[in-house]
């Protein structure tokens, strides 16, 4: 979809639909929102619905970092104390490995 063939009102109208997707627990969504919108919200010259726009980027850029950071930490935590929990571990595991014959 080319950003510039619609008219700004359409803009704010799709930037907040992809913020509230994000809300429901998409964070991809509030990535995408903040790249597609950025020109949009920072570069542009300054027009009506703008200022909106510009508190969603940066509502779902703040929301996709917060998400990224939660993310990695839990991958992390896992990762490294998969094998200390025991039976938990390996359910919480999609592949469990076999180990040492």
């Amino acid at each position: 979809m080319d950003l510039n063939r619609l008219p700004n009102d359409k803009k704010l109208q799709l930037c907040r639909w992809y913020f509230k997707v994000g809300c429901i627990f998409l964070p991809f969504a509030w990535a995408v929102n903040a790249v597609w919108f950025f020109k949009e919200a920072f570069v542009k010259p300054p027009f009506e619905e703008q200022k909106q726009i510009k508190k969603y980027v940066l509502m779902s850029a703040v929301g996709a970092a917060v998400w990224t950071c939660a993310l990695i930490t839990w991958v992390t935590v896992f990762q490294l104390n998969r094998v200390s929990w025991g039976a938990t571990g390996d359910m919480l595991s999609f592949i469990v490995p076999l180990g040492r014959a």
